[in-house]
């Protein structure tokens, strides 16, 4: 069990892997090289404990750890024994905060990565020990849903890939075993899988963004919240399966680039809810509001997922 966690790079997920970290035991030094994201991880810990609190997830007996920030990733990896990293999905900015960790700790420490699918393989080329590199794939918001993915790169250690797992578990968490580094590991892949199609229809006109949403939410969402694609393939039968298949796949989108609508609105700089505008337009308000709404619902799921009601 990793005691002391340096945490470099706050952004969207890093409030809540410190939040979900700290109340698990262990003590996390953080840091951002934007102020602004230092100040609004502090501000968001509060919220995030209070939805640990609702969630009835309490510190081990020794009690809570603390979260510290700091103004350099110096002071933020020292003394630890793992190092998160959580900078943006670019290569370089990871690459470059590789180069600056390493020096600074000892052979021994394990540094994962957050990256949401760049291969681990990849990233681990710019570390001196990559054998000690792996990645951590927390699933957004990290202190609400519990899987998070394991994936070592080829020259990960099978003993550091077990070591995470294991503190994954430690933390009363699900650890998801990746066998093989593939970009965007697994969650994203099938995830990705589903926007493609989704984007397409809207694209196509046979369906509205409202109504695709609601189909999605009420008709699979629902029920592989209960069942995985796995059983659910033996819930309806192979053969159901192949028949329908054989001719649905041949029609199904396959493209291999960035859908035209995504491009629009990349282009007209409306990014969705960081923007105010995205598929949908939303206020200051409606987005409070929306973020309060898909908390409470995500922990009431999980609770009933956990037959806790």
């Amino acid at each position: 069990m990793f005691r002391r966690v340096g945490l470099i790079g706050l952004g969207t997920m890093g409030p809540g892997i410190a939040a979900r970290l700290a109340r698990g035991g262990v003590d996390v030094v953080a840091h951002d090289i934007a102020p602004e994201a230092m100040e609004r991880a502090r501000a968001m810990l509060d919220i995030a404990g209070g939805v640990l609190d609702k969630l009835g997830i309490e510190p081990p007996e020794t009690g809570s750890g603390t979260v510290s920030f700091v103004s350099s990733i110096a002071e933020a990896v020292d003394g630890t024994d793992l190092v998160i990293e959580n900078v943006p999905e670019n290569r370089e900015i990871k690459a470059a905060t590789y180069r600056a960790i390493e020096p600074l700790i000892g052979p021994s420490v394990i540094v994962a990565t957050d990256t949401s699918g760049i291969p681990i393989t990849e990233l681990q080329a710019s570390m001196d020990k990559p054998d000690r590199f792996v990645g951590m794939h927390w699933s957004n918001p990290p202190h609400i849903i519990p899987m998070i993915e394991v994936i070592g790169g080829a020259a990960t250690a099978p003993a550091t890939v077990e070591a995470i797992r294991d503190f994954i578990r430690a933390l009363g968490l699900l650890p998801v075993v990746v066998k093989k580094d593939v970009p965007g590991f697994v969650e994203n892949r099938v995830l990705y899988a589903l926007l493609r199609e989704a984007v397409d229809l809207v694209e196509r006109g046979v369906i509205e963004p409202e109504d695709i949403d609601t189909c999605v939410s009420w008709g699979i969402g629902y029920k592989i919240a209960v069942i995985g694609p796995m059983a659910l393939l033996d819930m309806a039968g192979m053969d159901i399966y192949s028949s329908v298949s054989s001719f649905l796949n041949q029609d199904l989108c396959a493209r291999d680039d960035v859908a035209p609508l995504v491009r629009d609105k990349m282009a007209a700089n409306t990014h969705g809810i960081k923007t105010g505008e995205g598929i949908y337009a939303y206020t200051p308000e409606r987005i409070a509001e929306l973020q309060k709404e898909r908390a409470r619902k995500l922990v009431a799921i999980r609770r009933i997922l956990e037959d806790r009601g």
